[in-house]
């Protein structure tokens, strides 16, 4: 693909961002677009956001689940970006109209204390370089109309982010068995998923290897203080104005988002 359309596809989704405008489907108007110049595409679309002033604080690891795979007919997790504008504390109220067509995922944050490179990155050196876990809500959201991604759409749109919510319990992960961390996440009051830590290719610091590993091979690596949200551990839930969530995760905490 030229770089003129990497960077004109990347303005369309940071103004369909901007303007909570969706568009359609990039596949459909680029059937051959390849994942690689996704990446590129991602890249492009958030480097309007640091123009702007915003900071890189982390990455968002996505499709770690088999349901999402085979929806998206990938064998491969993706990555995005996250940025300083996406982060709300714990109980925070989200205004729902300033997102498209979000959904909610409750997922294990971890926060580093050590930088991490790979290749050859392993799931004891992600626990070794984690500070502590977090319980998440990731408000993913769309900016390809009605949600009809394939997965070069999504990893161009920065992996389907939006939002995300870290709760106040920090846990130290080697005093747990993340793979068998046991989430309940309610919505009004009642329960509407639940997973286990499994559920992010099969033991959540699994998928922050496999990130570590994957950007190691493009030279890059993740930063001691960076955020990684290592996977939803259920099916999204959709969510609009009124609504009220809270994730609770076995042995971690728990954290809770409204929307208005």
């Amino acid at each position: 693909m030229k770089p003129e359309d990497i960077l004109e596809i990347g303005a369309s989704l940071h103004q369909a961002l901007d303007q909570r405008q969706a568009i359609a489907p990039l596949t459909e108007r680029y059937p051959e677009l390849s994942i690689d110049d996704a990446y590129r595409i991602q890249l492009a679309m958030v480097q309007h956001r640091l123009d702007a002033g915003e900071r890189v604080i982390g990455k968002k690891i996505g499709v770690t689940s088999r349901v999402v795979m085979d929806m998206l007919d990938v064998r491969q997790p993706d990555f995005g970006h996250l940025l300083s504008g996406m982060v709300h504390a714990d109980g925070t109220a989200i205004a729902a109209n300033t997102l498209i067509a979000p959904k909610a995922e409750g997922e294990i944050a971890f926060v580093l204390k050590e930088d991490l490179e790979g290749p050859g990155v392993t799931n004891a050196d992600v626990l070794r370089a984690t500070a502590y876990v977090l319980p998440c809500f990731e408000i993913v959201d769309s900016r390809i109309r009605d949600w009809k991604i394939r997965i070069p759409d999504t990893v161009a749109d920065n992996a389907s982010s939006g939002v995300f919510v870290l709760g106040d319990a920090a846990v130290d992960p080697r005093g747990l068995d993340l793979g068998t961390v046991g989430m309940t996440l309610e919505k009004n009051g009642e329960i509407v998923a639940t997973g286990a830590g499994a559920a992010a290719l099969g033991h959540p610091a699994n998928a922050v290897a496999w990130l570590a590993n994957t950007l190691g091979r493009l030279g890059i690596g993740l930063k001691k203080g960076e955020v990684i949200l290592s996977g939803s551990l259920a099916a999204m839930v959709p969510v609009q104005a009124g609504d009220q969530l809270r994730i609770s995760l076995g042995g971690i905490g728990s954290a809770g988002v409204r929307f208005v």
